[in-house]
């Protein structure tokens, strides 16, 4: 009798546990928003070459100097100016059996106007910059924009699951889990060039921003309704 008792009560326990197990259909969510980049950061720095280590740090630094300078002068803040890296290498050439040595600092800066973009890549060649790493693009809204994309994929997520839920002639309930995938931004490609002369025209644009796509993608989990 005991184990007729036990039994009856574990297939009860199971049903129970059966009925409890809600169905769900799982979709992932993607959205998009395109923006335009009212922001750039230009990755730029300053090489020096000789045979003296003392003497090409200090031309460098003296280099550097000027570009700091030059930036101070069209009123770039302080807080958009960074020393990204500074190198001092001592170099074999196998040409002349001499050594040489390499001295290198790179800077970022970042402008908040695209429209002095040109003007200000001018002044800083002729200040002593003779290499650019690249740009790099964004939006001073990106955060609104990130926000969008996100709420356009959860309503992306949610039109699949009705889909998929109809085909069945069944129906959606309420989200019970949401997981994000990620946000990303990638990089439109530029189209840059810079004169290496104090001869440059400061007016003839040489850099075309694109747009950005700003991409949010969300899993949830909805319950499934007969």
């Amino acid at each position: 009798m005991k184990s007729i008792l036990i039994l009856a009560i574990t297939a009860v326990t199971t049903m129970a546990s059966a009925q409890s197990i809600q169905p769900t259909v799982n979709v992932t969510g993607e959205g998009k928003v395109i923006a335009v980049p009212d922001e750039v950061t230009i990755r730029m720095g300053v090489q020096t070459e000789g045979k003296d280590a003392k003497t090409v740090k200090a031309e460098n630094d003296a280099s550097v100097d000027k570009v700091l300078d030059y930036l101070l002068k069209m009123n770039i803040p302080q807080n958009q100016v960074q020393t990204e890296y500074v190198n001092l290498n001592k170099n074999y050439d196998y040409n002349t059996k001499t050594y040489n040595y390499r001295a290198s600092q790179t800077i970022s800066v970042k402008l908040k106007d695209l429209s002095n973009y040109d003007k200000i890549m001018a002044g800083l060649v002729s200040s002593g910059i003779n290499t650019i790493n690249g740009v790099e693009f964004s939006s001073s809204k990106m955060e609104a924009y990130e926000a969008e994309a996100r709420k356009k994929a959860v309503a992306n997520a949610k039109e699949k699951a009705t889909e998929y839920a109809g085909v069945l002639g069944q129906s959606i309930g309420k989200a019970v889990a949401i997981s994000e995938l990620g946000t990303s931004a990638p990089q439109p490609q530029p189209m840059y060039k810079v004169a290496m002369s104090e001869s440059a025209d400061a007016t003839q644009r040489t850099l075309a921003p694109g747009e950005l796509t700003i991409t949010s993608k969300i899993q949830i989990s909805f319950m499934l309704l007969e």
